[in-house]
């Protein structure tokens, strides 16, 4: 997962399937895009949020993304009638139907799950420009040879999530 940055989860309720929708890894930036705007456009709600890196910190990557999530669902303008997750977690309590690989199965999660990337990018977009010296705009704060050169040469940020070994091998290496 990325080194830098925050985790971003969306939550959509659609109106009707979005034949052609697929995995967001699976997509270039332009079909997210695309897709990304014909979602906000025809879905019946949608809703994007995020946990910022002092929670990855302090409750670990997988309670924040269970955090954001929630605050995703929460965002939402009307109370869906089925909540379906992807993966095998789900927020504390919550009655939910998980499915692992549900970004490549159900076009929702899929939806959601490009909701998610294109807000997370267009963040890294902006954050580049006030940490350039990290090449986030390149990278998008995932672990490339390019990011781990930058966090070696100029120690990490407050943008790094500080528990993923190799920003604590770069934070130890500038003490």
């Amino acid at each position: 997962g990325p080194l830098a940055g925050p985790v971003v989860a969306a939550a959509v309720i659609l109106r009707a399937p979005l034949h052609g929708l697929n995995d967001s890894k699976k997509m270039t930036a332009v079909a997210r895009a695309h897709w990304a705007a014909r979602i906000r456009s025809e879905a019946l709600a949608w809703s994007v949020s995020r946990a910022a890196v002092w929670e990855i910190e302090r409750y670990n990557i997988l309670q924040a993304s269970l955090r954001a999530m929630a605050r995703a669902v929460a965002g939402l303008p009307r109370r869906p009638q089925r909540i379906i997750v992807d993966g095998n977690q789900s927020p504390p309590g919550w009655q939910v139907e998980t499915r692992v690989g549900g970004d490549g199965q159900v076009d929702a999660i899929a939806a959601a799950g490009i909701l998610a990337k294109v807000a997370r990018d267009e963040e890294m977009l902006l954050l580049d420009r006030y940490y350039p010296q990290y090449g986030l705009a390149r990278h998008m704060g995932y672990g490339t040879v390019v990011h781990l050169a930058a966090l070696r040469r100029c120690g990490p940020s407050v943008l790094h999530r500080r528990g993923f070994a190799p920003v604590d091998r770069a934070w130890a290496a500038v003490q």
